[in-house]
């Protein structure tokens, strides 16, 4: 029978390194969901304008969830996570999430909660914006990311000064 893994408690600078990696999830995800609402509203505006009409659509709810996550995941990789990640590999572990993610959002709330149900769309997009800031986190950290976690250049180059000020 396999022993347990004993895990010891996380130092002081683990914790203040894992406070500052949320916080940077948060910046990027706040800017990320400046895109996808700035394009969802402007998108909005193209039927009526463009084709004379108000029919709402799914087309411009999906195509601001891919410039959002398109942009999150660019910065996470790098900045919060700093993973050295095969990018493809990385990508398709996240476009998995959005497979489950995305039509939820789209249809269920969307579609039932602003169409069928008449709910403001600005709400119901904050809302899926929270939940989808949660588990999209726990899903990189925990999985997307978890075995490669600050092993990019930039990580590289931080332990490095980390290491000659110890000297």
């Amino acid at each position: 029978m396999k022993e347990k893994e004993s895990k010891t408690p996380l130092t002081k600078e683990e914790k203040r390194k894992e406070l500052w990696r949320t916080i940077k999830f948060v910046l990027f995800s706040i800017s990320a969901g400046i895109i996808q609402m700035g394009s969802l509203l402007i998108m909005e505006q193209i039927p009526h304008y463009v084709f004379n009409t108000d029919e709402y659509s799914w087309v411009p709810l999906s195509i601001s969830l891919v410039l959002s996550v398109i942009w999150n995941f660019t910065f996470n990789r790098k900045f919060t996570f700093q993973s050295a990640e095969n990018v493809p590999i990385a990508m398709l572990k996240t476009f998995a999430y959005y497979v489950v993610f995305g039509p939820l959002s789209i249809w269920l709330g969307h579609m039932y909660l602003v169409l069928a149900l008449h709910w403001n769309v600005i709400l119901v997009e904050g809302v899926l914006m929270v939940i989808n800031f949660i588990t999209e986190f726990l899903y990189q950290r925990f999985y997307v990311f978890r075995k490669t976690i600050d092993t990019n250049d930039i990580a590289q180059k931080q332990k490095e000064k980390e290491e000659q000020k110890k000297d």
